[in-house]
């Protein structure tokens, strides 16, 4: 079942066998969006849990505009699940992990880590794992940036701080994924 199906006041009205096929389409691409987000499968899949939840009772309204699809409103509905997750998960908590620091230091907005090793040697999950191991408020920056194409003015409103600290997030997250992926090159060529 794709978003042209959906579009049908028929298709609006989902039967079991209907919300089957629609999870069983989209649920590993949704779930892996959540993985990157919650750093671990046990979390990631209670955000799909929820998400998927939330797009079967809201699925009736779904518009498509110009240039929206179905599957990237569902991707819209994941990431903020999983942002309310970590929110949750911060209050419980009683701390975020965000270095309170990092409203002091100025950075620059891009710090040329983009283009520091081949990617080509890696797997896709070797890449995810580095991800996933990224603390919480670096990894959820960074994905919410590379991934989503979030700004920076976009995130500090999603995530309440400021935009200075979106991206010294950001930085700090690509310089520790660097530091990653230059460990695992160095232990592949010895």
């Amino acid at each position: 079942m794709n978003g042209n199906e959906l579009q049908s006041k028929e298709a609006i009205r989902l039967t079991p066998d209907a919300v089957k096929l629609l999870y069983e389409e989209h649920a590993p691409s949704l779930l892996s969006l959540c993985l990157r987000y919650c750093g671990n499968i046990e979390d990631a899949e209670d955000v799909l849990h929820d998400g998927f939840i939330k797009i079967i009772k809201s699925i009736h309204t779904f518009k498509k505009k110009e240039n929206g699809s179905f599957t990237g409103w569902m991707k819209r509905i994941m990431v903020n699940t999983s942002l309310n997750q970590l929110r949750d998960r911060s209050k419980e908590n009683k701390f975020l992990d965000i270095d309170p620091l990092v409203e002091k230091i100025s950075i620059e907005e891009e710090d040329e880590t983009d283009s520091m090793i081949n990617p080509d040697r890696f797997t896709q999950e070797m890449i995810m794992k580095m991800i996933c191991e990224l603390p919480s408020g670096y990894r959820t920056v960074f994905n919410m940036y590379v991934f989503e194409d979030y700004s920076h003015r976009e995130i500090a409103a999603a995530l309440n701080f400021s935009e200075n600290t979106s991206k010294s997030q950001l930085s700090k997250a690509r310089a520790m994924l660097k530091k990653k992926l230059n460990q695992e090159k160095i232990k592949q060529t010895t």
